[in-house]
């Protein structure tokens, strides 16, 4: 039977997942309630990297929340392009740190899964620091998330979780197609204005 507490979480994140994706700023104040909640559930099944992970959720929603409601010169922070050339060092350092604190956690806690687990966390870091920037390829990250997160929270029992984190994949491939197009729109928006 699910939990009170995993109900909450997940409803709370799911909202938060999808106003994110649809670039909606009330996204950053609802994730920070969830991950409270989320920090709690994780502690209590032994997902250290998550708890350490809600934490950071946290810090960065408030983080998030201001770069997007302070925009840039004055106006929204624009959706923008990181491009893969300059997210080719990321890769190798994530699974690096993945490796490093997997270790830590295997061998200094009673942490299930620390490897999968770390993953989670380092992953979810990256895809945070790059939707706090608005950057579209913060959607490719969280369907990385989503793919290794599903599995390990069904086998923790968190069957809910497991169940909606296969939807945020989802959300995720509608989201980053979604950011695209807003992207594209507001990048013909001054030609539009120029021409009239």
């Amino acid at each position: 039977m699910t939990a009170p507490l995993e109900i909450a979480a997940n409803v709370l994140m799911t909202a938060s997942i999808i106003l994110a994706g649809r670039n909606n700023i009330h996204s950053w104040w609802i994730g920070m309630v969830g991950c409270v909640l989320f920090a709690v559930l994780f502690f209590q099944v032994n997902l250290y990297a998550d708890v350490m992970l809600q934490l950071f959720f946290i810090v960065t929603c408030v983080i998030g929340w201001l770069q997007w409601r302070r925009g840039a010169n004055g106006k929204p922070l624009p959706i923008t392009r990181t491009g893969w050339r300059s997210l080719a060092w990321v890769v190798p350092a994530g699974i690096a740190s993945v490796a490093i604190y997997g270790m830590l956690l295997h061998r200094f806690t009673n942490a299930y899964a620390p490897f999968i687990d770390s993953a989670v966390l380092v992953f979810s870091i990256i895809a945070q620091f790059l939707l706090m920037s608005r950057r579209i390829e913060t959607w490719a990250f969280w369907l990385l998330v989503n793919t290794v997160a599903v599995p390990l929270y069904y086998s923790r029992g968190l069957h809910l979780t497991a169940v909606l984190y296969a939807a945020y994949w989802i959300n995720a491939l509608i989201s980053w197609y979604w950011w695209g197009v807003q992207a594209r729109r507001a990048a013909q928006a001054p030609a539009v204005i120029a021409d009239a």
